[in-house]
């Protein structure tokens, strides 16, 4: 699990920007302050 302040796992995921979906890689981000939230909701059933 990962805590608060320590270095995400790099991966790739599919988002939705400026109205269609793209790939993002956070290598992409190397260096650079992100901020990450995922809503797993969106889209679904649940």
């Amino acid at each position: 699990m990962i805590k608060v302040g320590e270095q995400a796992p790099v991966f790739s995921a599919q988002a939705f920007y400026n109205g269609q979906f793209t790939n993002v890689n956070l290598q992409d981000y190397n260096g650079k302050w992100i901020y990450l939230f995922f809503y797993g909701g969106d889209f679904t059933f649940v």
